[in-house]
């Protein structure tokens, strides 16, 4: 087949992860080994001094691991991925490659939770800065950056309030200063969005979400656009260990092939049940990208191909509000994560960011009536019929 890059992104999807293995097998076999042998002792230094191209061991490299990591970097228009054993490991593995003691990172302050306490309860015993600003304003951006600063780190849509950021204008300044920006491109999926091509010089998945969208993996992704960070990330990446398995690496490569007819009926879903919501008299607030009423909606559909499948709201009944409905639904699985097949729903103050604290909530926009759903691929109209049903159930 001729260059993979050059068709569409819904043949990239299906095709991009079986194109290279050499046994010509439809799908690409999961080669379930820790090591590779050697023709002679010639062919194994060969390989380990890279002269020659193959496989040693893999946490080094692996044909199904390989793949995948081609998948997404054809996907996102990168050079190259690094796939990983979790989201996390693809975060911390970044880091690593990218910052050294004395450095300052500013990441946006509606970033995934455990992003913000690795920079600020690790990376910070090892010497390094951080500053949490909302990445929506871009003054507040421009004004936490220091001399010392190397990364701006962004998640847009941020978790759980949707915010969104702008790549290109952040990218630019970033890059006025000599900082490099990372994006965490999992909310949107590179369907959606990508990151590269606005100015940014690394994205970051978890594989667990959109890109897999089945709910059994723990997976991540990093992709790189030059041959110099790809050998660097390797390097870093081949000696923390935070690789992925062969096993793994399959199932979100099966996942992928999907990936593109699933994010177009949860953007389609997402957006009729937010309507639903906008017009509910027991909903105070809707915060979904695609609407007007969005304070970044015209970023929002100049920078993303879709909405996304994610719907946050403020429902009037405050915490006890919020705690009803989750015990009220029947068709939403009271969960964390999303991007899988099935809807998911959580309340954040009494879930995810319980531990924060309220007034930490209250500076992180999150308060007690927030709800955030993952829409799925279920009959719209069901879940309408249970998000209702359980809005029945909360008392304002």
């Amino acid at each position: 087949m001729d260059d993979i890059r050059k068709r569409h992104q819904d043949t990239q999807c299906v095709h991009a992860s079986t194109l290279h293995d050499p046994s010509g097998a439809v799908v690409t076999p999961i080669y379930q080994t820790s090591t590779f042998s050697f023709r002679d002792v010639d062919h194994g230094a060969a390989l380990f001094a890279g002269k020659e191209k193959g496989y040693i061991y893999t946490r080094m490299a692996n044909p199904t691991i390989e793949a995948l990591e081609e998948t997404v970097a054809v996907l996102e228009k990168g050079y190259r991925g690094l796939a990983c054993g979790s989201g996390m490991a693809a975060i911390h593995t970044t880091f690593a490659s990218m910052l050294r003691t004395g450095d300052h990172v500013v990441c946006s302050d509606s970033v995934y939770g455990p992003t913000n306490t690795l920079l600020s309860g690790v990376m910070s015993r090892f010497g390094i800065e951080s500053t949490m600003v909302d990445s929506s304003d871009l003054k507040a951006v421009e004004h936490a950056i220091k001399p010392n600063t190397k990364m701006i780190y962004i998640e847009t849509p941020g978790n759980p309030t949707l915010v969104v950021s702008d790549i290109e204008a952040i990218s630019e300044i970033a890059h006025g200063h000599g900082a490099r920006v990372v994006v965490d491109n999992t909310f949107m999926s590179p369907i959606l969005q990508q990151p590269l091509t606005l100015g940014a010089d690394i994205v970051v998945h978890s594989m667990t979400k959109y890109l897999n969208g089945h709910a059994d993996v723990v997976a991540g992704v990093i992709v790189v656009k030059t041959e110099e960070d790809y050998k660097a990330f390797r390097q870093i990446l081949n000696q923390i260990g935070g690789v992925i398995t062969p096993f793994n690496s399959f199932l979100v490569a099966r996942g992928i092939k999907t990936l593109a007819v699933r994010i177009e009926r949860q953007c389609r879903s997402a957006e009729a049940v937010a309507r639903f919501l906008e017009n509910h008299d027991k909903i105070q607030e809707v915060y979904f990208p695609w609407f007007p009423s969005h304070p970044q909606h015209e970023l929002a559909r100049r920078q993303m191909k879709g909405p996304g499948g994610v719907v946050s709201f403020e429902l009037k009944g405050g915490m006890k509000g919020g705690k009803t409905l989750m015990n009220s639904v029947r068709l939403c699985t009271l969960a964390v994560s999303l991007g899988g097949v099935e809807t998911l729903i959580e309340h954040p103050a009494s879930m995810t960011h319980a531990v924060m604290g309220a007034e930490a909530r209250r500076k992180a926009n999150i308060s007690d009536g927030l709800v955030r759903i993952a829409v799925g691929i279920e009959s719209v109209d069901d879940l309408i019929a249970d998000i209702a049903h359980g809005l029945d159930k909360v008392s304002v």
